[in-house]
């Protein structure tokens, strides 16, 4: 399947905005929703995440159509990272290693940022390099 390219970097802004709540207030409430927000994209698709939905329905229809499309497995993969990042954040807060939160917090804040200002994608490109870097599985039926 294949998406917009402009609509994880519109995440990637809600998620840069969310991290540094976490970072200033220390809630972890907010990085609650941020791992429910990237659950969403790594298991439905960013379609049906909530980032992907407020850019379907408040942003996508004021901007033109895509110049070219991307593959959704790369950032949907980086949603996945991202989930780990964040629970290892609620682990942290959670458990008063507070540094281990904000060092998870920190972590997601400098990958949003390189995402949505940017558009370099970390999880993408670590999905990139696992995919030459793994062998192909053999088929079924082959043997």
């Amino acid at each position: 399947m294949e998406i917009d390219p402009r609509g994880p970097r519109f995440g990637a802004l809600i998620t840069m905005v969310m991290f540094a709540v976490v970072l200033i207030t220390g809630n972890i409430w907010v990085l609650a929703v941020q791992a429910v927000a990237f659950a969403a994209g790594a298991l439905l698709g960013l379609r049906y995440s909530p980032y992907g939905l407020l850019y379907k329905w408040l942003v996508r229809p004021r901007l033109g159509p895509p110049r070219e499309l991307e593959a959704e497995a790369p950032p949907r993969f980086a949603q996945a990272v991202g989930l780990g990042i964040a629970l290892v954040g609620i682990i942290g807060y959670g458990t008063g290693a507070t540094p281990l939160g904000m060092a998870a917090a920190a972590a997601g804040l400098v990958a949003a940022i390189l995402n949505g200002v940017f558009g370099l994608c970390l999880g993408c490109e670590l999905y990139l390099v696992i995919r030459r870097v793994r062998p192909p599985r053999a088929s079924a039926g082959q043997g």
